[in-house]
């Protein structure tokens, strides 16, 4: 046991005894005055001395613990609620940027500063100076909220549960606060012997707790009067104070190793809220995009185009796979058909919308929009809540449908023990097909896999791809499978687009692949796939030069850098997505022989 542990086991007993207890035995003392024995030092009779009316200090100082704690625990309660509403609001999407000024706002202002001003508004008084304390540290406490919570908020987790259709209070209470107690714990803390400090403040200025009651930053400024005589009576609450600041700090040490018990408190607040989805008219198009525009500032506040005019189309229960190398655009893509692309970013379209709901709508889109699209990730690992048991991730989805059932569809083995389990306990396999389950249990129109075999063995790969194109079919849901593995891609879809340098060069069936290929791009792909029968001592084929940096391609075909067939024509005017044949568009000047 260490020496802050030990001081623990001593400090928090005393204090709660002198605040709970303390006031019984000590008040007579406290409360007795004596003519005769005014202003006297410390003595045997009086180990810290008297007062102007000889009552004894040390006996007033018990008193006062029980009204100095109860108040600066009462001011930081009011702060935590503040705070956190403060923190929450200005991570919503909407209000947000106007709470984080107000944010930035306050919290330039010192605490002491602030709370001295509301303390005028509310008035002096033990009820004023804790309002105006509480409120005054609340800015620090919605800046801690802010700062935790962003990270949690661009989790892969929060944004499953917010395409589930959780609004964004249930969102903050079931997925952002569990995973930040830990931290707010020991900031709350820490505040609350901040708060200590300050109403001591306010009262040794006067406008905190009055006479008769009686606070240590009360009994400090009387004290200082006998400073040079009898220095006992302002080192005692002193003293106090200190010790009790010091108390709460090391608290907020060994806090956060108890915050397991919070999360489980804050999650069973989470529970319900499940609302149904509306239904949609049945409807040959799941999602359509025309002329699709994804753009980010760059350092110097520039736009850059990363999505360049995308147009595409998913039918009901089409299985469509979206192809192309690491930066060409394909999840940004697809985060745009869910409207899930992050701020700064900004979405355009000439259309774009999923289940007949305009995504470009926010206020239609954030209400209808919801349990319309679910999205399976490449990462289970950070698309799990890691503080919320496997199957109560499940039934957030599912509308009160059967967690084991959904994961035994998925063929995970031993279902209902995997259903207690946290996502941490599970493989990665077998952590994928949950997360596949989850976004399946919502019936989505349309479920966007963002390359979720990427952290998996090939064996499990193999398995978990199977399970997941049986598992789409059975559903019904409409799948926009995205990978950079044109065979896998193959393997699980009917159709195929290809994307390049933000634009999609090539959409066809996979019934023509691979001798049916248009764009040379397709066909480079579709070289670079390995063979049983290539000669291995060979060099590996790849494709030369690189992709061009986001919103650097020139004003033509993007690829003809790369490609052995452009002319000067390909350098300078970008060719449009033209139809070749029926279901097979190509967007190039030159396409390979026997396809146009």
């Amino acid at each position: 046991m260490g020496p802050m542990r030990r001081a623990l086991l001593v400090l928090i007993p005393l204090f709660l005894v002198l605040a709970v207890v303390g006031p019984v035995p000590a008040g007579p003392a406290a409360d007795r005055t004596d003519v005769a024995g005014l202003l006297q030092g410390p003595s045997s009779q009086h180990w810290l001395g008297t007062d102007h009316l000889g009552r004894d200090i040390l006996a007033q100082i018990i008193v006062a613990s029980r009204l100095s704690l109860g108040s600066a625990v009462a001011a930081t309660a009011i702060a935590a609620v503040a705070g956190i509403a403060l923190g929450g609001a200005s991570l919503a999407r909407r209000v947000g940027p106007l709470f984080t000024a107000m944010l930035n706002v306050l919290v330039a202002f010192p605490s002491l500063l602030l709370a001295i001003f509301f303390a005028v508004i509310f008035g002096v008084g033990t009820r004023g100076a804790v309002l105006a304390v509480g409120l005054a540290m609340a800015p620090s406490f919605g800046r801690l909220t802010q700062t935790l919570g962003a990270s949690v908020m661009a989790s892969d987790y929060v944004s499953a549960a917010r395409l589930l259709g959780l609004r964004h209070s249930r969102v903050l209470i079931g997925y952002v606060l569990p995973n930040v107690a830990g931290p707010l714990l020991l900031g709350l803390a820490f505040a609350a012997g901040n708060a200590l400090v300050v109403m001591s403040g306010l009262s040794f200025l006067g406008l905190g707790v009055q006479p008769p009651e009686y606070d240590w930053g009360q009994l400090l400024q009387s004290g200082l009067s006998q400073i040079y005589t009898a220095p006992a009576a302002a080192l005692g609450p002193a003293l106090a104070i200190m010790l009790a600041g010091m108390t709460f700090s090391m608290v907020g040490e060994h806090g956060a190793e108890a915050s397991s018990g919070v999360r489980r408190a804050l999650r069973a607040t989470a529970r319900g809220d499940r609302r149904p989805v509306p239904a949609v008219p049945e409807e040959t198009t799941v999602a359509e995009a025309r002329g699709l525009r994804v753009a980010f500032p760059d350092a110097a506040g520039r736009p850059v185009t990363v999505v360049d005019g995308v147009d595409l189309s998913i039918g009901k229960g089409e299985r469509v796979g979206l192809v192309g190398e690491s930066g060409s655009g394909k999840s940004v893509t697809a985060l745009a058909l869910a409207g899930l692309v992050p701020h700064p970013g900004v979405v355009t379209a000439d259309s774009l919308s999923v289940a007949k709901v305009d995504v470009l709508d926010v206020r239609r889109s954030d209400r209808d929009l919801k349990g319309r699209v679910a999205m399976v990730f490449q990462d289970p690992t950070r698309a799990m809540n890691p503080v919320l048991r496997v199957g109560t991730q499940i039934a957030e989805a599912s509308a009160g449908r059967d967690v084991v059932e959904a994961l035994r569809a998925l063929k995970v083995a031993s279902p209902a023990l995997r259903a207690r389990q946290y996502p941490h306990q599970l493989s990665g396999g077998t952590l994928q097909r949950a997360m596949i389950a989850m976004a399946l249990a919502a019936e989505p129109d349309l479920l966007i896999a963002d390359e979720p075999t990427t952290a998996l063995d090939m064996t499990v790969q193999r398995a978990t791809l199977r399970v997941l194109r049986e598992a789409v079919t059975a559903s019904g849901s409409a799948l926009l499978f995205i990978s950079h593995d044109i065979a896998v891609v193959s393997g699980m879809c009917e159709r195929l687009i290809v994307m390049y340098a933000g634009g999609v060069v090539e959409d066809l069936p996979v019934r023509l692949l691979p001798g049916g290929a248009a764009h040379p791009y397709t066909a480079a792909l579709l070289a670079t796939l390995p063979s049983l029968d290539a000669d291995r001592a060979a060099p590996l084929p790849v494709i030369p030069g690189s992709l061009p940096a986001a919103g650097s391609a020139g004003p033509g075909c993007a690829f003809a850098p790369r490609c052995p067939r452009a002319t000067d024509r390909c350098l300078s005017e970008r060719p449009p997505l033209a139809d070749l044949s029926p279901g097979h568009r190509a967007a190039c000047w030159h396409p390979l022989e026997g396809v146009a």
